[in-house]
């Protein structure tokens, strides 16, 4: 792929080696991620990759560079330098040459919406506190209230008090909207059980 990549307006390319290192980036994916195609080669596109989605979409990387597939789409969150989020959608293409192994990880990258309409918070916004990151967690694993000031040693009107203060924070009027909009922010972790808090996320 060359560095000016595809035409297509709005359509973010680039072209990883096998390492997810970037080699190439088309004018779109540089505008989008850097200056200049040369402030985002050499870097590893896992470090683009918003905290919340990193672990599932690494996972599907690593299934493409082993072989085992060779195309993947997916809802993609990825983190601008300036810590603005870009939401879209994701295609991932293995290359090889003359052997079955991988020489080569084409993407296909496309905006669908405004991070801000899509509820995704920056990186490393620091929204909780360690005990409300328990809570969130607890909640989300449909633990109850009890059982939430047993395991973390508060009484049930701390636990109560805790759980305010999320609602009101992540502006919802009840458990099941807070653990479905932490989710949709990017605040719980995809694909993990028990649930758990985005690192980044934890003053």
């Amino acid at each position: 792929m060359s560095r000016q990549g595809s035409s297509q307006p709005g359509l973010c390319t680039a072209s990883l080696d096998p390492d997810l290192v970037i080699q190439h980036a088309n004018l779109e994916f540089s505008r989008q991620f850097g200056a200049s195609s040369a402030d985002v080669c050499g870097l590893n596109f896992r470090e683009l990759v918003h905290p919340s989605i990193k672990t599932s979409l690494m996972r599907q990387f690593a299934r493409l560079t082993e072989g085992k597939r060779q195309l993947f789409d997916t809802h993609v969150v990825a983190v601008r330098p300036e810590e603005e989020a870009f939401v879209g959608s994701l295609t991932a293409a293995a290359v090889s040459d003359e052997t079955p192994q991988v020489s080569a990880v084409l993407i296909f990258m496309r905006s669908s919406e405004e991070a801000e309409d899509a509820g995704v918070l920056p990186a490393r916004k620091k929204l909780l506190s360690d005990i409300d990151a328990r809570i969130l967690e607890g909640i989300a694993a449909g633990l109850s209230t009890i059982h939430l000031a047993s395991r973390l040693y508060l009484s049930r009107q701390g636990v109560e008090y805790h759980v305010t203060g999320l609602l009101r924070k992540l502006r919802v009027p009840n458990r099941a909207a807070l653990v479905s909009r932490a989710y949709s922010m990017g605040v719980l972790n995809v694909g993990t059980w028990p649930p758990k808090v985005v690192e980044d996320f934890v003053k």
